[in-house]
């Protein structure tokens, strides 16, 4: 029985940055067998966990020994994942049209920016230009502020969780057609599919065009972070009314804000009311007093301060590898273990790569077509 869900699985990825790279990141700590290729002098050398669970190699396109060798592991591999803007893959004989008539298995995974069609296609693009154009930069500010460029973790790693997604599909529809598909997974719509609840919300008339005014974008008092008097801050997720309630009791204040959840016309007063008691006391004596409150409330970390964490510790939430703090992989299975790769670079020359495909072939039954 296999220990990881994705063992057998081989994935032949060619280097990128941000979305690919984390989708392939997620299918090595489940199992697969992740093969990179990097242009000639381009291996990373020292060990990186963006790139786990990797053996690397490296191949020149323009020579016509090491694009055969690439092409043959192609056609061995179970996905192959690519980052490049449309057209790219085409251009070097390697597109979907290339490959998968000699191997009718392959599953063909294609991660842009702004997809395979549409008229910005072609166009360069990051996180923040995604969201732009999805409506999410806008919708992240509070009221009469700028927008604030959310890291690069929702159209970006959001993207890379929409290529794992689309790849596990494609696996689990070939076991039953033995035939693999392309993957048109794009940034812009992981950033559109990820704002679901906002579009709820105005489908449902509970959204205003003006950000920091809303439920979810600082406009409530009860979804909101409050500065404490040693200068750390106090996440207030209270939003149901048991929690509201529990929030006011704890801060003294459940005769004078009891009515005003819903009032948005005294969401500004309420705001301000709470954020004066939040300032009389620390972050660490407000963690006391709200642990078991059941009111939705806790304290804000900086990134220094997540692995000391009391949940983060119980659960191994980061782990230590190779001398660098890393999130450990999840979900967590109850069979099946996922595990965080090994960080550490793995070099191996394209012969040897190949060769290391084929004695697979050769001793074992293909996975491709059976999975």
């Amino acid at each position: 029985m296999s220990d990881r869900p994705y063992d057998g699985i081989r994935v032949l990825e060619f280097a990128g940055l941000g979305a690919a790279p984390f989708a392939c990141s997620l299918l090595a700590d489940a199992g697969a067998d992740v093969i990179r290729i990097e242009r000639p002098g381009e291996t990373p050398t020292t060990p990186s966990p963006t790139f786990r669970g990797r053996t690397t190699i490296e191949a020149d396109l323009k020579n016509a020994d090491d694009y055969a060798r690439v092409r043959e592991i192609a056609t061995r591999a179970d996905v192959l994942v690519e980052g490049f803007r449309p057209g790219v893959m085409e251009r070097l004989g390697l597109g979907p049209g290339d490959l998968t008539h000699d191997h009718p298995g392959l599953v063909y995974a294609r991660m842009t920016g702004w997809g395979q069609s549409g008229p910005a296609a072609h166009e360069p693009g990051h996180d923040l230009n995604y969201l732009a154009m999805s409506g999410a930069a806008r919708s992240i500010a509070r009221e009469g502020e700028d927008p604030v460029p959310p890291l690069n973790m929702i159209a970006d790693y959001g993207g890379g969780l929409m290529l794992a997604y689309g790849i596990g599909l494609a696996l689990f529809e070939r076991r039953t057609t033995g035939r693999g598909q392309v993957i048109d997974a794009a940034m812009a719509d992981a950033a559109l599919l990820l704002m679901s609840g906002l579009w709820q919300r105005k489908a449902e008339g509970r959204w205003t065009p003006v950000p920091g005014t809303n439920d979810m974008d600082s406009g409530a008092p009860f979804y909101n972070s409050y500065r404490t008097s040693d200068g750390h801050y106090m996440a207030v997720g209270s939003a149901e009314p048991r929690f509201y309630a529990n929030l006011l009791r704890v801060l003294g204040l459940p005769d004078e804000l009891h009515d005003l959840q819903n009032d948005r016309t005294r969401w500004p007063e309420a705001k301000r009311r709470i954020a004066d008691v939040f300032a009389t006391k620390t972050r660490a004596e407000w963690t006391t007093l709200f642990a078991g409150a059941e009111a939705c409330v806790t304290p804000v970390n900086a990134v220094e301060e997540v692995a000391s964490d009391p949940h983060v510790r119980a659960r191994a939430m980061i782990l230590d590898q190779n001398g660098i703090q890393f999130p450990a992989a999840a979900p967590r299975l109850s069979r099946t273990e996922l595990k965080l790769s090994d960080s550490s670079i793995r070099p191996l020359a394209l012969h040897d790569a190949v060769e290391q495909w084929r004695s697979a072939d050769a001793t074992q039954q293909p996975v491709k077509e059976g999975m």
